[in-house]
């Protein structure tokens, strides 16, 4: 199994694919990766040499933010538009969507699960 940015990458997948199982890297990145690299992307991963894949491992560490750097770069850019009080920073405060989605209806998963009316007891 090999292991790049502290993930472990499947080895039957190919490596155009495997190399997105890294948070922070998407298809189009993975082929530049795999481009610089001179790795081709339809190999599997189980069959790149040990020099393929620490050229792959070098390119990542040294021109791209990944895995936990990213996720903490992410959180504090939220936080930072929470805390300046901007439209963006409420809708997140609020738990509520933030890029024009409707909430009149739908948006469950932002606002949290239906409550259920009470109902009136019938007269008899």
């Amino acid at each position: 199994m090999v292991r790049i940015a502290g993930i472990d990458l499947p080895d039957n997948k190919r490596a155009e694919i495997a190399l997105t199982y890294i948070f922070g890297i998407g298809r189009t990145f993975s082929n530049k990766i795999l481009d610089e690299a001179g790795v081709d992307g339809n190999q599997r991963m189980k069959d790149l040499t040990m020099d393929e894949v620490s050229a792959i491992s070098k390119i990542i560490q040294d021109k791209y933010i990944v895995e936990g750097d990213l996720r903490k770069q992410v959180q504090m850019n939220v936080k930072r538009l929470m805390e300046i009080n901007c439209y963006r920073g409420i809708r997140h405060k609020r738990r509520l969507p933030c890029r024009g989605q409707r909430t009149h209806t739908n948006a469950r998963t932002a606002r949290g699960k239906r409550s259920v009316a009470i109902g009136k007891k019938k007269k008899k």
